[in-house]
Order: C-alpha cells, then structure tokens, then sequence
C-alpha cells in the first residue's frame, strides 16, 4: 500500500524553530494558554476578570493575558498561565474550550515584517480590524500584533505547510532586498 504520509511536509522541532533572513525572524511560539471562549463575553469578562473586547487583525494586544476578536460572541484567550476558570459551559451564558494542543502560535518581527505580512494577505497591516480571524497564506489564522511582534495562531495540523511557506517568503524577501 501507498505511504501517503510520504508527500507531506515534516514538522519541525516548534521548541527551536526559527526563520532569520536580515530584517525577519520567525519563530514558534510554545506554552502559551489558548481559550476559545463562545457566547456571552461580558459574562466571560466578569467572571474571569479577562477582557472581554479582543484585539482585531493588526492591532496590538500587550501583556501576559489578552484576548483576540475571532467574531461578534468569540475570543481568543492568550496567557502565560493558565485561568482560574473551568473549561465547558457557564450558565452565566458563556463556554470555554481549552485549545492550546489545538493551534500553533508563530511570532515574527523585524524591519521587513511589513513586506512579510503583505506577501500573507491583501489586508493593509496599518488599518486594525474588527476580527483578527483571516485568511494568511492561503489558510485561516487569527493575526494580530503582540507588543512590535506579529503574532498568527494556525490550527496545528496546517502549522507545518504554514512554516514551509513562511520560509519561502522569507527567503524571497531576503532576496529581494539582496537586489
């Protein structure tokens, strides 16, 4: 029988991975609590003293915990540690999900991030959005800006064709500005 697993690209190491060409470095970022947090987000904030706005596409969320727009009545949570809050349904009109072992977080910066997220989507990376869920490289991601860091969350199963791609862009970027 066929090996079909033979056609696709082999996941790196995401605890060392790393792109650098001049003006770009990216990387995996590992360790990080994901919530996905559905329903009623001002009864999330209240109880979980989390905010309850999100930052949209190429805005900047700062700190250890902060959350991401992905719709009207959803939220992704980001923390470096995890919540005192219990994963599942609230009767306060809110669930949350732990998915952390469901997404790969990348982080990417430098002088040539701009010409990096123009090469992942047509959206201008100087105007935020309302949602940070969009589609970069072709696959959905939620993209957002994380102190002068870029920051997309891929579902894991696309996370080794994301890193493919993100090194052919960066390589074409570093040859572009070799010329």
């Amino acid at each position: 029988m066929r090996d079909l697993a033979e056609k696709w690209s082999v996941a790196p190491d995401w605890q060392s991975a790393v792109i650098k060409v001049p003006g770009l470095v990216v990387r995996a970022v590992c360790g990080l609590n994901q919530l996905l947090v559905s329903g009623d987000l001002d009864a999330w904030a209240r109880a979980s003293s989390a905010d309850g706005n999100g930052v949209g596409a190429f805005d900047t969320a700062q700190g250890d915990r902060y959350a991401a727009r992905l719709a009207r009545d959803r939220l992704l949570v980001v923390s470096n540690s995890p919540l005192a809050i219990a994963s599942g349904w609230h009767i306060d009109g809110f669930a949350v999900t732990a998915i952390s072992a469901g997404l790969q977080m990348f982080e990417a910066e430098g002088t040539a991030l701009d010409a990096f997220i123009a090469r992942g989507t047509t959206l201008d990376p100087s105007q935020a959005s309302a949602s940070a869920a969009l589609s970069f490289a072709d696959i959905s991601a939620v993209v957002y800006r994380h102190d002068a860091k870029l920051r997309i969350h891929v579902d894991r199963g696309l996370a080794a064709y994301l890193w493919t791609w993100m090194e052919i862009a960066a390589g074409n970027i570093a040859a572009g500005s070799a010329k």
